[in-house]
C-alpha cells in the first residue's frame, strides 16, 4: 500500500476521489475519500432514474459470491486509489492500519465463507439496500453478501477506522461479475448516516448504543447494537471446567465481537472461578488466541481506563498484566482484563461493568441471584449456558 495514497469511494459505477478526506489510523498516511450527503441525495435520485433500464442482476448470485470471496481472500484486486492489492498486501494493510494480525484475517475470511454457505439463498427483490459497517471486525461483511444476494443494489458505508476490507470486497464483487451500477462504497462522516438510511429502501446498520439512540426506526431497518454477551455459570459446575468453557468465549477474535462474553454470572461463589479465570487470561497463548494492537493514538489506554473508571468500591481487577503492553511491533496492545464485582452490589444488573464492551478481551464476574441473573440475561443479546456450544441469541 503506497504511503500517502487516497482510498476512493465507489459510486455511479466507478471509483471516485473526493476533496473531503479523513486519515486512516496507522503510519501509512493513507486517507479516505468521504462522500458528502448532498452527493448521496443526488445519487439516489439518479438511481431511481437509471435503475429500470439497467441489465438484470445475475441469477446465480451464490456462485458469484463464492467467486468474489475467492478473490477477496487471495486475489490481486484493483482498489480505487490504492492500485493492485494482493491477499498478502491486504493482510499487511490491515495490520498497519487496524492492528489486525494476519492470523485473525485468515480466520475471519473463513467465517465469512461459512456464513454464506450455511444459509439458504434468499429470494430476490428490487430494494436498494444499505449496509453500514462497524470497525471492530470485517466479518460483518457477511451482511453485504446477504444483501447482494437478495437486493437490486447495495450501498456499503464502511467504518472510517477500517474501510479497507469493505473496499476490497467491492473490488472482489466487481471482479466476479457483479454489475458496477449495483454496488457502491460510501465513506461518510458519522452525521451523514441518517441521510443514507433515509435514502435507501432497506438498511442493515451495525453500531453501539450511541448509534442505536441516534437513528430513526424505519420498517426496513435492522440495527445490530451492542451484544452485551453473558455466560450463566451454574453452581454445580467445577471451576476448571468453567474456565475451559469461558476463556474462548471471552478472548476469541481478540475480544472484538459483539458476541464475546462480557459478563460471567455465577449462581455460586464467584471468587474461586474468577481467580482461575484471571490466571488463564493472563496466560493466553498469542498463537491460538491472538490479540490486536491499536493504531489510533491513545485508544488502547482510553479503552482500558473505561474499565477502571467503572469499577466501584469492593470491585477487584484480578488479571495481573499491565493494562497496556507493547505489541509485536511496539504498538500499544490492551491486555485481557477480568474484574470481580464486589460482594453484594445492591443491584448487580445495573453495575456499570455489566455488559461493558471494549475492543479487547474483558469480562466482569458477578455472583447473582436467580432473579438478577435473569435480568442480566434479558439485557444481553448473546446468552451462553453450558454445555451448549453457541449462544442463545435473544430476539431484541
Amino acid at each position: 500500500m503506497t504511503s500517502g495514497a487516497l482510498l476512493h469511494a465507489f459510486r455511479r459505477g466507478a471509483w471516485h476521489p473526493s476533496l473531503d478526506t479523513a486519515p486512516l489510523p496507522g503510519d501509512t498516511a493513507v486517507r479516505l475519500a468521504l462522500v458528502p450527503e448532498l452527493v448521496v441525495a443526488a445519487d439516489r435520485s439518479r438511481w431511481d432514474t437509471v435503475a429500470p433500464a439497467l441489465p438484470a442482476a445475475p441469477d446465480d448470485r451464490r456462485a458469484l459470491l463464492l467467486a468474489a470471496l475467492d478473490a477477496f481472500e487471495d486475489g490481486v484486486l484493483d482498489i480505487g486509489g490504492l492500485g493492485p492489492q494482493s491477499g498478502a498486501g491486504f493482510r499487511a494493510a490491515l495490520w498497519r492500519t487496524a492492528g489486525i494480525p494476519p492470523s485473525l484475517t485468515d480466520r475471519w475470511c473463513g467465517m465469512l465463507r461459512a456464513a454464506l454457505t450455511e444459509r439458504p439463498p434468499p429470494a430476490h427483490d428490487g430494494a436498494l439496500a444499505l449496509v453500514a459497517l462497524p470497525g471492530n471486525t470485517f466479518t460483518c461483511l457477511a451482511a453485504v453478501l446477504d444483501q447482494v444476494e437478495r437486493s437490486a443494489a447495495v450501498w456499503v458505508r464502511p467504518s472510517r477506522r477500517e474501510p479497507l476490507s469493505a473496499a476490497r470486497l467491492v473490488a472482489a464483487l466487481l471482479r466476479a461479475g457483479w454489475p458496477a451500477e449495483r454496488i457502491a462504497l460510501y465513506p461518510t462522516v458519522q452525521g451523514a448516516l441518517p441521510g443514507l438510511i433515509r435514502r435507501t429502501d432497506r438498511q442493515v446498520v451495525f453500531g453501539g448504543s450511541g448509534l442505536a439512540r441516534s437513528v430513526t426506526a424505519l420498517p426496513g431497518l435492522t440495527l445490530h447494537g451492542p451484544g452485551r454477551g453473558c455466560a450463566l455459570v451454574p453452581a454445580r459446575m467445577s471451576a476448571d471446567r468453567a474456565v475451559e468453557w469461558l476463556v474462548p468465549l471471552i478472548a476469541a477474535d481478540a475480544g472484538r465481537f459483539c458476541s464475546n462474553v462480557r459478563t460471567v454470572v455465577c449462581a455460586g461463589p464467584a471468587e474461586p472461578l474468577a481467580a482461575r479465570l484471571a490466571a488463564a487470561l493472563d496466560a493466553l497463548d498469542p498463537v491460538s488466541l491472538p490479540l490486536t494492537v491499536s493504531r489510533e493514538p491513545g485508544a488502547a489506554h482510553r479503552a482500558t481506563r473505561s474499565v477502571a473508571e467503572r469499577m466501584r468500591p469492593g470491585d477487584r481487577l484480578l488479571t495481573r498484566r499491565p493494562p497496556v503492553v507493547a505489541g509485536p511491533d511496539g504498538a500499544p496492545c490492551a491486555t485481557p482484563h477480568l474484574v470481580l464485582v464486589g460482594d453484594g452490589p445492591e443491584d448487580p444488573p445495573e453495575h456499570p461493568l455489566i455488559g461493558h464492551e471494549v475492543p479487547f478481551p474483558f469480562a466482569a464476574v458477578v455472583r447473582a441471584s436467580e432473579r438478577d441473573a435473569a435480568r442480566i440475561a434479558a439485557g444481553s443479546l448473546f446468552v451462553y449456558e453450558p454445555p451448549q456450544p453457541a449462544a442463545r441469541r435473544r430476539t431484541p
